[in-house]
């Protein structure tokens, strides 16, 4: 077995001033970081009127309002409670079914917007720098304005109804999904890229068999991941007249209609607890993490 030599005192020294004083510079540029986090949660707060003291003392009004729209469950009459807790059921349910078709055909529209111009928008496979420039600016108009911002638009330019949020939703979706698919094009190997570029394919023919067969499946998944939150985003639709089980939902609560409330919340997230878990396997599937828990 080899012997380890030691190093001379002086040398030794040497090195152990130089660690020291490492640990003592990243020590100090952590406390400039947690004094820099500091600062910015202070001003944050400020800036946003955050009173601790305030949302203590008004944090009854809001348990208050929960205990109001639990309905009353009598183990002895359950079943005419629940009968009468859901006597809207029918009606309740198309809504639901409403702003589920209003989830899909917004996320189907915006994943086809997003999928033409996530290739347009990727640096490895476009080189004119206008052509990205532009594509990327209308990716990021499409979702840097709000949903509801456009749901509001169209009221007003298309009337009430179901294809203002289907609208809304396709738009911000395009621009959400072209950012994350671009991204994901930006990241495939090249080298299936530059050879059919060798043999003399087109543009749309590399694209077609050297790009779309690595990142389909992340496609799928960012596509359902998308439809996820686009069944929430639906459910606000209907706040703005756009349709869907959250017109009525808005009534109820204008209306004090405490036990609706809590009826079409609970639908409301049983559904999204629902899809979350459908998608949540078969994305796992399709990125071949079937063995995921």
């Amino acid at each position: 077995m080899r012997r380890l030599t030691a190093l001379p005192p002086q040398r030794a020294a040497a090195l152990a001033g130089r660690y020291a004083a490492a640990r003592a510079d990243a020590r100090r540029r952590t406390m400039l970081g947690l004094a820099l986090l500091a600062v910015a949660l202070a001003l944050s707060c400020h800036a946003a009127e955050v009173r601790p003291l305030v949302l203590a003392a008004n944090f009854g009004k809001f348990t208050a309002y929960i205990q109001q729209i639990v309905p009353v469950l009598r183990p002895d009459r359950i079943g005419p409670d629940l009968a009468e807790w859901y006597w809207g059921l029918p009606k309740w349910l198309s809504l639901l079914g409403e702003t589920l078709m209003m989830a899909y055909l917004g996320t189907l529209l915006g994943a086809l917007g997003g999928f033409v111009l996530c290739f347009v928008a990727a640096g490895n496979l476009v080189r004119s720098s206008a052509i990205r420039f532009a594509a990327k600016r209308f990716l990021e108009i499409c979702r840097t304005v709000p949903e509801i911002v456009f749901a509001l638009i169209f009221v007003i330019a298309f009337g009430l109804g179901p294809m203002v949020g289907v609208l809304a939703l396709a738009i911000h979706t395009t621009g959400a999904l072209g950012k994350l698919f671009s991204e994901v094009v930006e990241n495939i190997d090249m080298k299936p890229v530059e050879g059919l570029t060798g043999t003399g394919a087109s543009w749309v023919e590399t694209v077609r068999f050297a790009v779309l067969p690595q990142v389909l499946s992340n496609f799928a998944s960012y596509g359902l991941l998308r439809f996820e939150i686009n069944v929430r985003g639906a459910g606000v639709m209907g706040f703005v007249g756009a349709g869907g089980i959250g017109q009525e939902l808005l009534i109820a609560i204008r209306n004090f209609y405490y036990s609706d409330v809590s009826a079409i919340l609970l639908m409301i997230v049983l559904t999204v607890f629902a899809i979350d878990l459908s998608t949540e396997k078969l994305r796992h599937h399709l990125i071949g993490g079937e063995g995921m828990r």
